[in-house]
């Protein structure tokens, strides 16, 4: 099979297309034939080693859609031929992939491949950090930073889903602001002086909830808006630096700070992502969550995949087309 190989840590032309073999699986496992995956920061993070803590080389990507072509015996969910989404054991940026079964989902008959290969990530990631880690409320105000990304335009769609009464997301480019604002925000403000911005959209209470995946002085000023009994969700640090919080700042006002982490998840409690899974779905079955994408590109311009996501003028989600 052909797939995306990673042999040392660089920039995206350490990513090589080439033959490799068909993955062998487990008991438990599946093997898929990826007809789609997706681009994911995490790639970057990997690629680069500032992540990656396995073994070299290795293929990149943390999720595919595609059709089951083999089942271990001790599999019951899944037979060969259905359409199923997964997080991958061995990577997803090649032509076969093998998932546990407890990481991998059917993909209801109304979704298309492009559809369902953009959702596990952004979609599941969304969704279980306002459901389940910020136990967001009808009326809540909610501000997402960096929401103009696959994560953050989801995150602002499934906020107002959940009965959000104000919508804020930031953007580091004026030509983000219109997709902010066509999932659903009600206001999109940049990163300049936000926290003041928002004090004054919210008439000086701030927010009830603050998804932060950018961290370092984003993380430290969203304190500053955050409402008494808030919750900020830490979940990732595309900034590259790292943010501070000290004692005073939390138990007088009853705010929270609440880390999640995708990946952790995964691999330690999958089935807590079973409900999340038959949330997001049934969202984009309905067409009541449309999980954008942005670009489509052949699997073997992996390298032009990942220069467009570093680039940060990407909008929507990245996706590799496979088979």
């Amino acid at each position: 099979m052909k797939g995306i190989v990673v042999n040392e840590f660089g920039g995206p032309e350490v990513l090589e297309h080439v033959e490799m073999q068909i993955p062998k699986i487990k008991k438990n496992e599946v093997l898929i034939e990826v007809i789609h995956t997706s681009v994911n920061y995490a790639d970057i993070k990997n690629r680069s080693g500032r992540k990656w803590k396995g073994s070299m080389p290795f293929v990149p990507g943390l999720d595919a859609a595609g059709k089951v072509v083999e089942v271990g015996e001790k599999v019951q969910q899944f037979r060969p031929g259905d359409r199923v989404i997964c997080f991958p054991r061995l990577g997803s940026y090649a032509e076969y992939a093998v998932a546990n079964e407890k990481l991998t989902f059917s993909i209801p008959e109304q979704l298309d491949f492009t559809s369902a290969a953009a959702c596990p990530t952004v979609g599941f990631l969304s969704y279980h950090l306002l459901k389940s880690i910020a136990r967001i409320n009808d009326g809540d105000s909610v501000l997402i930073h960096a929401a103009a990304g696959g994560v953050g335009n989801t995150a602002v769609q499934l906020a107002k889903i959940f009965g959000a009464g104000s919508v804020i997301g930031t953007v580091s480019r004026e030509e983000k602001r219109q997709v902010v604002k066509e999932a659903g925000a009600d206001h999109v403000i940049g990163y300049e002086n936000f926290a003041d911005r928002v004090k004054e959209i919210t008439e000086g209470k701030g927010v009830d909830i603050v998804l932060d995946s950018v961290s370092g002085r984003i993380f430290e000023e969203s304190l500053d808006c955050l409402s008494h009994f808030g919750r900020l969700v830490h979940f990732g640090n595309t900034s590259g630096s790292t943010g501070t919080v000290e004692a005073k700042q939390l138990h007088a006002s009853c705010r929270s700070v609440l880390g999640f982490s995708l990946g952790t998840t995964r691999k330690e409690r999958p089935e807590m992502l079973q409900d999340t899974a038959a949330g997001v779905l049934q969202y984009m079955t309905t067409g009541q969550l449309d999980i954008k994408v942005g670009k489509k590109l052949p699997l073997r311009h992996a390298r032009e995949a990942h220069q467009l996501m570093e680039s940060r003028k990407s909008v929507g989600k990245i996706i590799l087309e496979v088979n």
